[in-house]
């Protein structure tokens, strides 16, 4: 593509009245720290937020646990399920699908077993999270208090920020 080719495209694109992509910045916003002081962070992370992904974590844990064991469904007295008594009679009639079903079952097995840790580990970590925020928030309550137990003023507090 010529030079004046591609000047031209970047000419028409500016003159379009369209959202236009930006990369790598967002516009300066007055109310951000970066953008001139009003001291907002970008970051805001509620209790309700923590505890609505933590509460989704553990249900899917539940719910995969229960709907996803392909090797227990349908268990006989031996402890195999179904799939693997299906396997275990085609490897005995000759079959190599009974070898690949097997490997499925296996593969698919540990596949869960990570999911389910992934699961949990997210829900205990949200539930860990939430906790020591709290507890968080009670040390710095109680260490912005005056000796009489009255709250440090805004103006005080502002100085640990300057």
């Amino acid at each position: 593509m010529p030079w004046d080719e591609w000047e031209q495209l970047k000419a028409e694109a500016a003159d379009k009245d369209t959202a236009r992509m930006r990369l790598n910045q967002l516009p300066a916003d007055p109310g951000s720290s970066s953008g001139g002081g009003g001291g907002r962070s970008d970051l805001v992370v509620r209790q309700d937020d923590l505890g609505a992904v933590g509460h989704d974590a553990f249900d899917l844990h539940s719910r995969l646990g229960k709907q996803a064991d392909i090797a227990g469904a349908g268990m006989n007295k031996a402890g195999a399920g179904s799939t693997m008594q299906a396997a275990a009679s085609l490897k005995s009639r000759s079959f190599a699908t009974g070898s690949v079903m097997e490997s499925i079952v296996e593969l698919w097995t540990t596949r869960t077993k990570t999911l389910l840790q992934a699961c949990a580990h997210i829900s205990n970590h949200l539930d860990f999270t939430k906790k020591m925020h709290s507890q968080d928030d009670r040390i710095i309550a109680a260490s912005l208090r005056n000796r009489d137990g009255s709250a440090v003023p805004v103006s005080r507090i502002n100085e640990y920020f300057t």
